[in-house]
């Protein structure tokens, strides 16, 4: 029951956090409105109350809620290691040679509870220092999205290569010597992309390496022998999948990809 809770709490932290965080980038903030504000026909379903007394009517909150539904996976998909985690899975399939084994099914999901494995510490941080104050009415609304980006912030600036920020600070005009702590999300969300996606395919080259060596291997004998017709692709197949699975290659590379995240 206590780990059931703990996930339930993680979860929650995930979809605030990811709400929070999307409409802190991409909500306009003239939506807020006044309590006293509110029509008198709307419905007494209010968000956004806290110390500060700023509510939001039904209809902004429609707005906003569906908004965050839109933005949320680009959210998994850019501000997680959800993005270097699908691609090493995929390249591992390529480089093995099995079409559609695993089938897409598993390596998305799998990648999803290696990102939520990942993301467990900093989700346990939006939860504890964003959700759980503004649950109470101890937070309003934009201060829990403030308490919010700061473990996520943190997580990418881990990962975030200092070339990869300077290249879209430039293209951003930020001014001389702005860094990335300080920077808009707007900027350091497709620097952590561009890093992501640079550590995916690093990974990705050395996991091809002793397949790829099999692969040569097997196609010289098969020349010198004159077996022309024969597929080297599918002869060296087994061949691979024995030395995957005889260096425990699912530990290796699952340890590997998790351990490169706490860098």
């Amino acid at each position: 029951m206590a780990e059931a809770r703990r996930g339930l709490r993680r979860a929650g932290a995930l979809l605030a956090g990811g709400c929070a965080l999307a409409l802190a980038a991409w909500a306009p903030a003239a939506l807020a409105q006044q309590a006293g504000a509110a029509q008198p026909g709307a419905l007494p379903l209010v968000i956004g109350a806290g110390p500060g007394g700023t509510s939001y009517s039904v209809p902004i909150q429609t707005l906003l809620f569906f908004t965050a539904l839109s933005f949320l996976p680009a959210v998994l998909l850019m501000m997680t290691g959800f993005t270097r985690i699908v691609i090493v899975l995929s390249l591992l399939r390529q480089a093995i040679g099995t079409q559609s084994a695993p089938p897409n099914q598993v390596i998305v999901g799998l990648s999803l509870f290696l990102t939520a494995f990942v993301m467990g510490p900093t989700l346990d941080r939006v939860y504890q220092d964003a959700y759980v104050p503004y649950s109470n009415n101890q937070l309003s609304f934009e201060q829990a999205v403030q308490q919010a980006e700061g473990p996520v912030r943190t997580f990418m600036l881990r990962q975030t290569r200092q070339s990869d920020f300077a290249l879209f600070a430039r293209l951003a005009r930020l001014e001389d010597g702005a860094t990335a702590e300080t920077a808009p999300l707007r900027v350091l969300v497709p620097a952590f992309v561009t890093s992501e996606l640079k550590t995916a395919f690093q990974i990705g080259f050395m996991i091809f390496i002793p397949f790829l060596i099999i692969d040569m291997v097997v196609s010289s004998i098969l020349m010198s022998l004159g077996m022309m017709m024969l597929s080297p692709v599918l002869v060296a197949l087994p061949f691979k999948l024995m030395l995957f699975v005889l260096a425990d290659g699912w530990n290796l590379l699952i340890g590997s990809l998790a351990a490169s995240f706490s860098t």
